[in-house]
């Protein structure tokens, strides 16, 4: 297991893993139009392309020896959903599920803490849906605090999701 900044050359990989994710988390009960299309054009080659040549956020990526397996995309100048939050946010944080339990997501969650400790933050925050008990339960087991509700939406619908906040304090 490797960690390290992501590249150009990775957005083909980080594509195909954010779809298999978001689909394998969010679409439990079969992929209708709607929600393949916005998957489609969500996780593209380009559009990660476009965010690593843009360099405003860090991405970083968990690399064993056949690829990637996870990543984290921090930014800053976020406005939190809810007052009082710092203004890193964690936007993206996914691990192939087939490699939950390795440390990965726990070693990428110590490269944002620190990340956090450099920017000079008190803490970072993220959103994610209500439904995703997983990810919820390893957020609240590394000391994350939920601190709001808000509205994923996809076009004119609307998905709950918790506020999430880790106070990165040394």
């Amino acid at each position: 297991m490797k960690f390290r900044p992501a590249q150009k050359a990775d957005a083909a990989s980080l594509a195909a893993l954010s779809i298999e994710v978001w689909v394998g988390t969010y679409l439990k009960r079969g992929v209708n139009s709607f929600f393949a299309e916005f998957a489609l054009s969500e996780f593209t080659t380009a559009r990660f392309e476009a965010l690593l040549q843009d360099g405003q956020d860090l991405l970083m990526v968990s690399e064993n020896e056949e690829g990637i397996d996870g990543y984290i995309q921090l930014a800053e100048n976020r406005i939190a959903p809810v007052d009082g939050l710092s203004d890193l946010e964690i936007v993206t944080f996914y691990v192939q599920p087939r490699h939950h339990g390795k440390g990965i997501g726990s070693s990428l969650l110590d490269i944002a803490i620190d990340y956090s400790h450099e920017k000079g933050r008190q803490s970072i925050w993220l959103t994610t849906n209500f439904e995703n008990t997983t990810a919820i339960d390893f957020y609240l087991a590394k000391g994350f605090e939920q601190v709001g509700v808000t509205d994923f939406r996809i076009g004119d619908q609307a998905y709950p999701n918790h506020v999430l906040v880790l106070n990165t304090s040394p």
